[in-house]
């Protein structure tokens, strides 16, 4: 939802009665009576306000009290004060520190608190707008990485053990979005292009690395029992029967969702390489307190599931 209302903080009701006459024209408003109930009224409706005006001069707390609050939790909110002309010198001091976009003198002159407010209003559409092709752009980046994540794990597994990565692979896809995998965590202020793909590469060299020497660990195939015992034994757990239950979700997601630039560790690695070891012949289910991994038919691929998974995990669906 785009923000669209004006909150006007000011201890004086008759102020907020006629600034929500003169302005409601232009936009919804809001009111507050102190810097304690705008507070208040930011933690409830934040997400929906476009412009915040405060009196300077109130009781208790000063207006650039709240102004300093909103830049800090609400930065998409245009902030100004209003002030007498006697208090211009604080309006100056916010506007030099970044506290707010401009201020209002009082008296208010009619035409220009709403020529002052229409602009406040755009420029919250502009900022708004910027922001969504910023969160766009970010999103499209992260999926990329996915995807590029998962193309480097086929190679790596196929690389490994050719026998079945296709089916460990996807193994590990289903395991991540049953436990809910969240998209990788990017600093677009450090990371361009070009240094973000070679700690990928990097990080890639690193897991096939630790893949072969989990694989070798595991040693030679045996039963489903002595599958699940030596999983068991590599990330803990407790077997059940058939089944080896497993509390956290970390050993299932570690590969795709840590954060771009972390070194992966040994740990990380144990649950594809298991599955490369089993070459895919189990799979996660949800239980009550957690997880179970479990004996399960090999699956039938179509051609372009990595494709597929590439898409569902880089948009978290």
């Amino acid at each position: 939802m785009k923000p669209e209302k004006i909150l006007y903080v000011d201890d004086e009701a008759i102020a907020l009665k006629y600034f929500e006459r003169l302005v409601g024209p232009l936009a919804p408003v809001l009111t507050a009576i102190s810097v304690e109930e705008g507070r208040a009224v930011l933690s409830v409706h934040g997400a929906d306000i476009a412009v915040l005006v405060c009196d300077q001069r109130m009781p208790g707390e000063r207006g650039n009290e709240l102004l300093r609050h909103a830049r800090q939790h609400y930065p998409h909110i245009v902030r100004m004060l209003t002030t007498a002309y006697s208090e211009i010198g604080e309006a100056i001091d916010a506007i030099n520190t970044g506290e707010i976009y401009r201020y209002i003198a009082k008296p208010w002159e009619l035409e220009g608190l709403r020529a002052d407010l229409k602009n406040a209003l755009e420029l919250a559409a502009l900022r708004n707008e910027r922001d969504e092709l910023m969160r766009d752009k970010l999103l499209a980046q992260q999926s990329r990485l996915v995807s590029g994540r998962l193309g480097a794990l086929l190679m790596i597994g196929a690389a490994i053990d050719p026998a079945a990565p296709d089916q460990a692979l996807n193994r590990l896809v289903q395991a991540a979005r049953l436990v809910g995998a969240k998209e990788p965590q990017v600093d677009w202020n450090r990371w361009d292009h070009a240094d973000l793909q070679q700690a990928e590469a990097r990080r890639g060299a690193a897991i096939a690395l630790h893949l072969r020497s989990w694989t070798e660990r595991f040693g030679t195939r045996s039963d489903d029992a002595h599958a699940l015992a030596q999983l068991a034994g590599a990330l803990g757990g407790e077997v059940r029967g058939q089944a080896l239950h497993i509390g956290r979700p970390q050993p299932f997601t570690a590969l795709l969702t840590a954060p771009a630039g972390a070194a992966p560790v040994a740990e990380d690695a144990i649950w594809l390489a298991w599955l490369l070891w089993t070459q895919g012949r189990f799979a996660l289910a949800a239980g009550s307190d957690g997880w179970d991994v479990v004996p399960a038919a090999a699956a039938t691929l179509p051609k372009d599931w990595l494709a597929d998974a590439m898409e569902r995990l880089g948009t978290g669906s």
